[in-house]
């Protein structure tokens, strides 16, 4: 063990069990100043102290600091305002956000010129990587030739961003881009920038340290999952952390929840993460840890686990923190870490207690809440908020209740609307739809009334209905018509297991028969390349395709709002945002000249 000027605290000791010589600085070097309790410190807390253990003696953090948050209790952030510098080991931009960042650099740089200094010494002090995600449309959809051409689309729109982009890869260190078309910024930290332990060179010698990062998207979240501390924060945040700057973080307050048993069959962690959504919402954790402990921990694959961090802006929580255990080395192993760096993330948590096992101490908590897996079911969100979870078995009196003024709108009018409504142009021809057909048919001939003689205004029982023509198909939109289908996001794409589900759907219903009306944009935008590899591998991408979910790019799309129009209505194109909408995936109530 080694004491010099910055180790205060005489924590830097050697790593064991790893290829060649690695230092850290051993959380448990603080019981020597009458530090007791660490084993008992939630994992968040043990990575913030960590952070400040390694910075201290500096200009930054103080020696207070550290012994401040080594004797974290819980309740105690109720009772303080102290703040604790944080510095963050990288930075995780997106394109929409990390262009500005970029083009702030060289404006620096610009200014060192000006001043006659050596603009070159202008960079990052901090890793930073960039993943082009945000600027895929679905231009074209339905169609085995919509990837290509939607690409094609973005280069041409975006030629500009990204000539400066592919600048900035060149001019400053510290600085990776991630090309379009390769993924959701989130999917690809997961599967391949986050390294969980982080090495650098530091006065003569190499030191290990967790994973932490600041990103400038709200989702930053999902590699909490794997056991990486991180969050979003504004760009002038991501900015000032860049050039060296802390964030200054409150007393944090952590709340657990515990998880027991196992997911059921037919429950995914897509009903999962809903659940959760619903019980933190209600318990109310705006600008709080979340970390999960317990033996259901061991029943969760990674993926399951990530999804949950993903969503923690939808349940508020600052992230929401699964420790390193036995899954996460699994994956490591799974998406191609190099063996190395396994061996190096497992000996390192293990000697800093950053390995939870189903025998590791029960941390102390603000507040703990207990989950039953066993007890999940499946279920949808909204129509409205994420939090506002549907039982399926109740969706459908659920969506009348929430819309029941614009059902009784549509039983007071009662009207068939007629409407010449087209896809626009990039959505091919329409698939031929029987069941449809056979309802308008149906229709004709039935009454509007029901057999208490109430008007029951458009088809089966919904509002107002329209007669839409597409490709010499006539089907009709009612309210609650499914305007979008859209297989995208950063929190379900990433899931092997919501995905192949969504294939064995698509397969059975092919072989049913059925087929998707052509009213409706239909649209797959994976979160990483990987998923398109095991769909083919399952044989389950024919049957997607054959319901025209084609792939239409690797990135974010429809989610926020990238979708371009959905359709062209007496030929004027409407944008996703633009279309009242129930939950982002339901048609409400066409205008009477068929507008949507």
């Amino acid at each position: 063990m080694t004491t010099d000027k910055k180790d205060i605290f005489g924590a830097r000791t050697t790593l064991q069990g790893v290829s060649h010589n690695i230092t850290y600085y051993q959380l448990d070097s603080l019981s020597k100043r009458g530090v007791q309790g660490i084993d008992r410190l939630p994992f968040t807390v043990k990575v913030l102290l960590e952070n400040a253990l390694r910075h201290a003696g500096g200009e930054l953090v103080s020696e207070d600091d550290v012994l401040s948050l080594a004797r974290w209790l819980p309740g105690q952030a109720a009772k303080s305002d102290a703040e604790y510098p944080f510095l963050p080991a990288r930075v995780l931009l997106q394109d929409f956000t990390g262009v500005p960042a970029v083009a702030d650099l060289a404006a620096m740089r610009s200014a060192m010129a000006r001043m006659h200094g050596d603009p070159q010494k202008v960079n990052p002090l901090v890793p930073a990587d960039l993943v082009i995600d945000h600027s895929v449309q679905v231009d074209l959809f339905g169609s085995t030739l919509a990837f290509a051409r939607n690409v094609e689309r973005e280069y041409e729109r975006n030629s500009e961003r990204y000539a400066l982009l592919r600048w900035g890869q060149q001019a400053f260190s510290n600085f990776r881009v991630v090309p379009p078309g390769t993924g959701i910024v989130h999917q690809v930290n997961l599967e391949y920038l986050a390294s969980v332990v982080m090495t650098k060179e530091e006065q003569g010698e190499t030191v290990a340290f967790p994973d932490t990062l600041i990103g400038t998207d709200s989702h930053t979240t999902m590699v909490n999952g794997l056991g990486v501390l991180g969050w979003g924060a504004g760009g002038i945040e991501a900015e000032a952390v860049l050039l060296g700057q802390p964030l200054y973080l409150l007393t944090p307050e952590v709340i657990g929840m515990r998880l027991v048993g196992a997911l059921p069959e037919g429950a995914t962690a897509t009903d999962l993460v809903l659940t959760v959504t619903q019980i933190l919402r209600k318990r109310g954790v705006v600008a709080k840890f979340v970390e999960f402990t317990g033996p259901g921990l061991s029943q969760l694959p990674l993926a399951d686990r990530a999804t949950i961090s993903n969503m923690s802006p939808e349940f508020g929580a600052t992230s929401t923190l699964f420790p390193v255990d036995a899954e996460t080395l699994r994956y490591l192993r799974s998406t191609g870490r190099d063996p190395e760096l396994v061996n190096l993330v497992e000996r390192y948590t293990r000697a800093q207690g950053l390995f939870r096992t189903d025998d590791t101490l029960e941390p102390q908590f603000d507040d703990l809440l207990e989950l039953d897996l066993g007890t999940i079911e499946p279920s949808l969100a909204g129509p409205r908020r994420p939090q506002d979870r549907v039982a399926m078995r109740n969706l459908g009196q659920a969506f009348r209740t929430a819309f029941a003024d614009r059902f009784k709108l549509g039983q007071d009018n009662g009207a068939i609307e007629n409407a010449l409504i087209r896809l626009g142009t990039e959505g091919g021809k329409a698939n031929p739809d029987p069941v449809a057909q056979r309802e308008d048919e149906e229709k004709k001939a039935a009454e509007s009334k029901d057999d208490n003689g109430t008007n029951t205004g458009g088809q089966n029982g919904h509002g107002r209905d329209v007669l839409v023509s597409i490709a010499g198909t006539e089907s009709h939109m009612t309210d609650g018509s499914v305007a979008i289908a859209a297989i995208t996001s950063c929190t379900n794409t990433s899931n092997p297991s919501v995905m192949i589900a969504a294939g064995l759907l698509a397969k059975h219903a092919v072989e049913r028969g059925l087929s998707v009306k052509p009213t409706v944009k239909t649209s797959l935008a994976p979160g990483s390349r990987a998923v398109m590899d095991y769909l083919t591998n399952a044989d389950l991408l024919p049957y997607l395709e054959a319901l025209r979910f084609h792939l239409v790019g690797f990135g974010c799309t429809t989610c926020i709002a990238e979708g371009t129009p959905v359709l062209l209505a007496n030929g004027t194109a409407r944008r996703i945002e633009q279309m009242p909408s129930a939950g982002g995936a339901a048609l409400l109530a066409p205008t009477a000249d068929g507008r949507l």
